[in-house]
């Protein structure tokens, strides 16, 4: 059995197309930021569960907080489907954390806005997360974060032109 899995294995190895070394160092950050991604939604899923919400409805609050964003708007600055965003904002107004107002810019795109309950559950959120950032980035230098951080914000870019994604910068 060993032989048969080493024999394909090999198969695999052979028929695998050549990259460069940017080619092959770029696919091992891909996958890094792919499991940095996921320990990310579950430290959000940790930090948000005490108030009830999960990551992802933390970041649906999140850009309701200014009260000047439609579905659609919030669904381009997280950089995920719109019909996502709208089930999540349409379970929050529910939840009677968030409230549709008129859009004076769009008769039918309401803008989401945060109810006094939201605002108390993202401010505690907020308190958690403040607590869990400085935590963890006592673990590096500013200078290191900002460095990663712009090497992930020049990827969104190149992604974004490659794909004729423009999109608006959310948190940066």
């Amino acid at each position: 059995m060993l032989d048969e899995i080493h024999k394909r294995q090999h198969v695999v190895k052979q028929n695998r197309p050549k990259r460069t070394a940017e080619g092959d160092a770029f696919s091992l950050f891909a996958i890094t930021a792919l499991r940095l991604a996921g320990r990310l939604t579950a430290a959000g899923d940790d930090l948000a569960r005490p108030t009830g919400q999960t990551s992802a409805r933390w970041q649906v609050l999140a850009g309701a907080r200014s009260g000047a964003h439609s579905v659609a708007q919030i669904a381009r600055l997280l950089g995920i489907a719109r019909q996502g965003v709208q089930r999540l904002a349409d379970t929050l107004e529910g939840d009677g954390l968030i409230s549709y107002v008129d859009n004076p810019q769009h008769q039918r795109a309401k803008l989401v806005k945060l109810t006094d309950e939201g605002e108390t559950r993202l401010a505690a959120i907020d308190i958690a997360q403040a607590e869990w950032a400085d935590r963890l980035g006592q673990s590096f230098t500013s200078a290191e974060l900002d460095a990663a951080r712009a090497v992930m914000t020049r990827l969104i870019e190149t992604l974004d032109a490659e794909t004729g994604k423009a999109q608006a910068g959310y948190g940066a």
